[in-house]
């Protein structure tokens, strides 16, 4: 039975269209994935779901009867809940208080809130997504990102009042989620399928989309272009359908080999919350940095950058390297892409020339004391046209772009420093497909110019395709440094969890 329909449902911003006819159709009791690359419309046609957007037209049923939805208080009545990709949430505030924001908190006597059971009906909350970790007591902002996602989430799950939910919609739930994390989540969404809810699942990773859902609409320039039966479908069939044309490869060939020439060099450095690290990066090398969940990655990135200053100097390009601040690293010729573009890459409400020349204003302006825009531009038009960037000009704000394209600005500002050493955190979380090759391809061009690459990334096949050697971190230390060739993904887990040996 179809729980959901939206017929020819159509919104422009101003004169630029962003849904063009959209027909889905979701079943009672089925996960169905809402395809597309960045800028296909989904956003747009998620918030005219949660009514947050009002369309132009549209025609939308609930289990035959047709609706106005209007507001996200009639969403929330007809029994749609929304996960989106960004965080809303307080990071001041406790678990319990964030999953329960926006709802009535249990009282004693009427006038003072209940606190022991709201951490209790918190802590029953968690523990329908089987976890068991988190202390609802705490400071939301004290847990790791993942373990937000997983707050976050939980709220979504609440029985509520207005009535049981009948549409879960989730987009992009596990951007930020490891891979146990995401399981979690997954056996939650079967469960809910199990008992006759509707799941709409956004999500750029094809393989857990094919693993967790039945059904799939793919959007392409705001038009719903096809629609099927995950079983009936393959991977290179929802690439092609979503990027309008058919990918061979998923990693563009390296460009040239290695070279001799060591480009950072680092011996017995101690990492926070963890052990001495030692390593060699060369020039046109990627070196690939695997792991489980907060095993020293992001330390040794923020390290090597200056965040959490290093008691012990590195060798850059044969010269000692010390950074104090991520201001020497950008002087020392180190460009670092950071994990959470909005949050730590990007100032979204200021133009696209701004983000990018952001840590090299020294080298723009006159004097070193008078900003010069026109030569600002100038760089940004530039680096937009190397990064691939798809944008009206140089002076379009960042929020006004898709996340695509945003994580093209963060690359653009890297690179505009022409950097030795680029460090790269999850460099392609919630990206799509299509601007996927474009990083990559990115990364191709400069590394074949001869700069040297640490690419971090829980996304074990991006490793494999891209990097050229791999260390395995285990407990805030090394553990084995492997060739990617002919490594397997099988074996990399392995690595990563300590149950085999390297070579």
């Amino acid at each position: 039975m179809t729980f959901l329909s939206l017929k020819n449902v159509t919104k422009a911003y101003g004169s630029v269209p962003a849904l063009r006819g959209v027909d889905l159709s979701v079943a009672a009791g089925e996960i169905h994935a809402l395809m597309g690359e960045n800028g296909a419309g989904k956003s747009t046609l998620i918030k005219i779901l949660a009514g947050v957007v009002a369309p132009d037209t549209a025609e939308i049923s609930t289990e035959g009867r047709r609706v106005e939805i209007g507001s996200p208080r009639r969403a929330h009545r007809l029994g749609f809940r929304f996960i989106h990709q960004e965080f809303n949430v307080v990071p001041a505030l406790s678990v319990a208080e964030n999953i329960f924001m926006g709802r009535r908190y249990p009282m004693r006597g009427g006038m003072f809130v209940d606190w022991r059971k709201l951490n209790e009906a918190a802590r029953e909350t968690l523990e329908k997504l089987g976890i068991s970790h988190i202390n609802p007591a705490q400071a939301l902002g004290s847990l790791s990102l993942g373990d937000q996602m997983l707050v976050r989430i939980s709220s979504a799950f609440i029985g509520e009042e207005g009535g049981p939910a009948r549409l879960y919609v989730l987009d992009e739930p596990t951007a930020a989620l490891t891979r146990s994390e995401s399981e979690r989540l997954f056996t939650v969404l079967r469960e809910l399928r199990a008992n006759g809810a509707s799941v709409l699942y956004v999500s750029h990773r094809l393989d857990e989309v094919m693993d967790i859902c039945d059904m799939a609409t793919v959007m392409r320039d705001g038009r719903s272009v096809d629609t099927g039966r995950i079983a009936d479908i393959t991977h290179d069939d929802l690439v092609a359908l979503m990027i309008g044309r058919r990918v061979e490869e998923a990693y563009p060939p390296a460009q040239a080999v290695p070279r001799d020439e060591t480009v950072l060099s680092a011996r017995d450095i101690p990492i926070r919350d963890g052990q001495p690290i030692s390593l060699d990066v060369h020039a046109g090398e990627v070196l690939g940095i695997a792991g489980i969940a907060n095993a020293g990655q992001r330390n040794l990135l923020r390290t090597i950058f200056g965040d959490l200053p290093s008691a012990k100097p590195m060798m850059l390009g044969g010269k000692s390297y010390r950074p104090r601040s991520p201001a020497d690293a950008w002087r020392a010729g180190i460009g670092y892409i950071p994990r959470e573009r909005r949050s730590e890459g990007l100032i979204v409400s200021r133009p696209i020339f701004e983000n990018t020349t952001l840590p090299h204003l020294a080298s723009q302006s006159r004097w070193r004391t008078m900003l010069r825009p026109r030569r600002e531009k100038q760089l940004a038009e530039a680096q937009g046209r190397l990064v691939r960037l798809k944008a009206s000009s140089a002076n379009q704000r960042v929020r006004e772009l898709s996340g695509g394209n945003q994580q093209k600005v963060v690359f653009a500002k890297a690179l505009a420093g022409k950097p030795r050493l680029l460090l790269l955190d999850e460099p392609t979380r919630g990206v799509d497909v299509g601007a996927k090759f474009d990083i990559y391809s990115i990364i191709r061009d400069m590394t074949a110019q001869g700069m040297a690459v640490i690419l971090v990334s829980s996304d074990l096949p991006e490793l494999l395709g891209m990097a050229d050697r791999i260390a395995v971190m285990r407990d805030g230390a090394i553990a084995d440094i492997v060739p990617a060739a002919g490594l397997t993904e099988d074996r990399l887990l392995n690595l990563t969890y300590g149950r085999v040996a390297g070579n």
